[in-house]
């Protein structure tokens, strides 16, 4: 079997994000979505609208996120949007909140092994495809945040957020989701979600993690440690499970001291469980090919 072919380069440019995009040789077809993270107030790791803008231009692509399900600046429409606007990507894009109104879409998970079914923003009926165009980072919950993490949680709605968070067992967002779920049911159920989107496009997405600005913290922080390791490069495949094992795999492979702050999150949070469960389930294959360009 021919293993996942992962593009990378070191260094960090926008003009690097569409040389990466290109390589993979996969012209995202129709009304783009780019799914990024428009970062939490106060926040001062989230990757800016004028890193992204070249690529996103390259795609003709809107800009699209969710709304939160934790008390912050996005977990409203109304506040989401001026957080948005003040951090500037309606002054070069489309936004696009995807659960802004109405009811969520709702997408079956036949095999999950945690949820059966996923609550997306129901703008996603909208797009012929989507870019992934991730930080990757760490993560207070999920030990680390890639293009996973953005397929499930980013694309959940408000109320999708929750019942991935408590495997299932609730869409109310005012319950304390760590009293419903084990740690290892909730990365379950993030792999779970991160599938029905996979099956949603029918192989018409793109994922590019950028290895920058890395803290242990999420964008979702409004209070986040600064970055604890140093710029690794850009990545970009057409399997999310092979791109995030190739992250992971860079840091630990890293000779910067910082990593053990880092890896110690990734781990202590088991991070990684995601990943094995998302490769069980036919979502990608952590064996890969790194191709350095």
């Amino acid at each position: 079997m021919e293993k996942a072919k992962v593009y990378f380069t070191r260094e960090i440019t926008p003009e690097n994000v569409i040389k990466m995009y290109e390589a993979l040789g996969r012209k995202l077809p129709g009304k783009v979505a780019v799914k990024v993270h428009s970062g939490e107030e106060g926040n001062q790791n989230y990757l800016h609208p004028e890193f992204m803008k070249p690529m996103v231009e390259h795609v003709n692509g809107t800009i699209v996120e969710c709304n939160t399900a934790y008390e912050g600046e996005r977990n409203t429409t109304k506040r989401h949007k001026k957080l948005m606007e003040k951090h500037g990507w309606n002054k070069y894009f489309n936004v696009d909140i995807m659960d802004a109104e109405g009811d969520d879409l709702e997408l079956e998970i036949p095999n999950g092994k945690v949820i059966k079914k996923n609550y997306v923003g129901k703008n996603m009926a909208n797009y012929d495809s989507m870019l992934v165009l991730s930080h990757f980072k760490g993560h207070p919950m999920g030990g680390y945040g890639g293009a996973l993490k953005q397929l499930s949680i980013g694309c959940g709605s408000s109320e999708g957020k929750s019942w991935i968070h408590s495997a299932g067992k609730t869409k109310d967002q005012t319950v304390l989701w760590d009293n419903l779920a084990k740690q290892d049911e909730f990365l379950e159920a993030m792999a779970d979600s991160a599938l029905s989107v996979v099956n949603y496009f029918k192989g018409n997405i793109a994922y590019i993690n950028v290895m920058c600005n890395m803290s242990v913290d999420c964008d979702c922080c409004s209070v986040a440690e600064d970055p604890c390791i140093k710029d690794i490069g850009i990545l970009a495949s057409l399997d999310p499970v092979a791109i995030d094992q190739a992250c992971i795999d860079l840091v630990k492979k890293s000779d910067d001291e910082g990593k053990a702050h880092f890896l110690e999150r990734v781990e202590s949070r088991h991070g990684t469980h995601t990943i094995d469960v998302a490769e069980e389930l036919g979502i990608g294959s952590k064996e890969y090919e790194l191709i350095e360009l």
